[in-house]
């Protein structure tokens, strides 16, 4: 049983994030026009490696809740084409770490299981994987992107499977969120892909714009939307989500002129990078990376330490990334310009334009409401 004491202070257990976004495989069941895996990309720069075993990658989830980690989420490629991936989830579930969080002036600490969370095209999903699901309050979030544009995007199935497992996991009361990747192609039916999720029993969304990267870069002039095709999304998620009195997430940082928060109720909105200060990344071979988007690996796993003496890694860490034209913008502070990675990826450096900027052109900030 978990035995949360006050404190008024506490040293944190490691430099690390609280969340560790663990690349199970290189492999997918679906071949995603929006794919950013950057294995996927064109020219073999980032190279499949040998993939971690079961045992390896126990090693790294108990040394990740040593660590301090608290939330892992199982990702991939596809993580349930990972050998011993239930396994892993279960060893997971026997590990502890510690919870620390504010109560007025004092800390809880409370030393328990890490939060758990699947991410998962929904294609191999079973009885077993909810099941599983359920005896460890594990949140499965399952990608939906589109609806008559589903095959599509996915090049292989259709969206009827993954709304059957929402319902599915709704009768189980398992807590789940609809993964939405939003593209030129999807945008237009944005409103029905995301009623549907939610008439089926998912809990919250997670909205993505198509980032340039991995197997997106051979697609990205067709897939990528535009400073109005954002501002579409979130109108339309918005509308979505106070209709059905639900809250959602924009999983990848927008930059902060392209949007009005206070305009957004139920639409949480995020413009300062996230990447090595809320989470980092273990990919299927070992390597920590700061981001799911960069395709450069920082140390193997068995180095983590060394991490923070890493170049890259305290870049981000000190926030020492944001684009130039954005210098002197009273939104500054609390905007990092966009994605970095996707700016690196597309325009060549980590303090480049992010990519909605097409020509370069920073539009002017949105009125505030009110």
């Amino acid at each position: 049983m978990p035995s949360p004491f006050p404190v008024h202070s506490r040293l944190a257990a490691s430099f690390l994030p609280r969340t560790a976004v663990l690349e199970m495989t290189y492999r997918c069941s679906h071949a995603c026009l929006f794919c950013s895996c950057p294995w996927y990309a064109p020219g073999g720069r980032f190279d499949e490696r040998t993939e971690l075993g079961t045992g390896q990658w126990k090693e790294v989830l108990a040394r990740l809740c040593r660590m301090g980690v608290t939330e892992l989420c199982f990702t991939g490629g596809e993580p349930l084409l990972k050998e011993d991936l239930l396994g892993l989830v279960e060893f997971a579930a026997r590990c502890r770490s510690e919870h620390v969080r504010s109560e007025g002036e004092e800390l809880i600490v409370e030393v328990k299981p890490p939060h758990l969370h699947l991410l998962t095209n929904g294609l191999a999903m079973s009885e077993e994987v909810l099941a599983l699901c359920k005896r460890h309050q594990v949140h499965l979030g399952m990608s939906l992107p589109g609806l008559t544009t589903f095959r599509e995007h996915t090049q292989r199935s259709e969206p009827q499977g993954v709304l059957r497992w929402f319902r599915r996991a709704a009768e189980e009361g398992v807590r789940t969120h609809v993964g939405i990747t939003v593209t030129r192609k999807n945008l237009h039916e944005l409103y029905e892909t995301m009623a549907e999720a939610l008439l089926a029993g998912a809990g919250e969304v997670l909205l993505n714009r198509f980032m340039p990267g991995g197997r997106g870069l051979v697609h990205a002039r067709d897939l990528m939307l535009d400073a109005d095709g954002i501002r579409q999304m979130l109108a339309t998620a918005e509308q979505v989500l106070r209709l059905a009195n639900r809250h959602g997430n924009v999983g990848t940082e927008l930059p902060r002129c392209l949007f009005d928060a206070s305009a957004h109720t139920h639409l949480k909105v995020g413009s300062d990078c996230a990447a090595a200060i809320e989470f980092f990344v273990v990919d299927p071979s070992g390597y920590v990376r700061a981001c799911n988007h960069s395709p450069e690996r920082l140390v193997p796993f068995e180095q983590i330490e060394a991490l923070k003496d890493h170049p890259v890694w305290r870049r981000f860490v000190a926030r020492e990334h944001q684009p130039a034209a954005c210098a002197g913008c009273a939104l500054a502070s609390c905007c990092a310009g966009g994605c970095r990675e996707a700016a690196r990826i597309w325009n060549g450096q980590l303090d480049s334009l992010d990519p909605v900027f097409e020509g370069g052109c920073l539009p002017k900030p949105v009125p505030r409401s009110g």
